[in-house]
């Protein structure tokens, strides 16, 4: 699966999910290695760095941000292999059951 698809389907998939949020794709442009998507929750928020299988290679800095962000709120890397864990774990983090 493409990594666009995969995103395309994910944005889907987190609205459904969590009614109201907002997703917004964050400019790595801006900042090299930021994760792909910003979900905005209530009063809570998580990234999510998107990629197309488990195998796809990281790029510099995107394991960094993801371990600092995540020990701000919530970011996982998310590939279609874990997409329901890191979903599990996100409707943890946003107190949904």
């Amino acid at each position: 699966m493409k990594e666009s698809k995969f995103q395309s389907d994910l944005k889907k998939e987190l609205q459904g999910m969590f009614p109201g949020c907002m997703i917004t794709k964050l400019d790595s442009g801006d900042i090299q290695g930021i994760p792909d998507l910003l979900v905005l929750y209530k009063d809570k928020w998580a990234v999510l760095e998107n990629k197309r299988s488990i195998k796809a290679s990281h790029q510099p800095n995107q394991d960094y941000y993801v371990d600092k962000m995540n020990d701000m709120s919530f970011a996982s890397f998310i590939y279609p292999e874990n997409k329901d864990e890191v979903l599990s774990r996100l409707r943890k983090k946003f107190n949904k059951k």
